[in-house]
């Protein structure tokens, strides 16, 4: 008996704008890269030899993805496809919280690590990067005469 007087499309589309105005406020750079909640999803660790980066992209053409690093700053960047129907067609799109088109991570490494010593691999939709730490670096004993 109860009537709406939007559709659901519409309560749909306002939950997701709210959702994308709130993830543009929290796009603050902190020291560890910028915001959270972006596409790809990283995973950050490090240990005395290595930096590990992980950046979660499935759907992710690997022709499209590029890793770049400069002056201690990595980007990375590509571009996920859209799987919808496209507008020409006569299918209607219901729900699409799937994120697609072009993207950009940005991280800030620390000072000790070396550009020269990096290895990138995407496997099962996980692009995982190591960036070695300079030798000099390593922790190392000092022996006391």
């Amino acid at each position: 008996m109860y009537r709406s007087f939007f559709p659901r499309d519409m309560l749909a589309e306002m939950d997701r704008l709210q959702r994308d105005m709130q993830q543009a406020f929290d796009l603050a750079p902190t020291i560890r890269g910028v915001g959270s909640n972006g596409f790809p999803a990283l995973n950050v660790g490090a240990t005395a030899q290595a930096v590990e980066i992980y950046a979660f992209a499935p759907g992710v053409d690997p022709a499209t993805l590029e890793v770049n690093l400069e002056r201690g700053l990595m980007t990375i960047a590509g571009e996920r496809r859209s799987v919808l129907p496209q507008p020409d067609t006569k299918a209607a799109v219901h729900i699409n919280e799937r994120f697609d088109g072009p993207f950009r991570r940005m991280l800030t490494l620390p000072d000790d690590a070396d550009p020269e010593a990096v290895d990138a691999k995407l496997r099962d939709g996980v692009l995982r990067i190591t960036v070695r730490r300079r030798a000099s670096a390593h922790p190392r004993r000092i022996s006391i005469q």
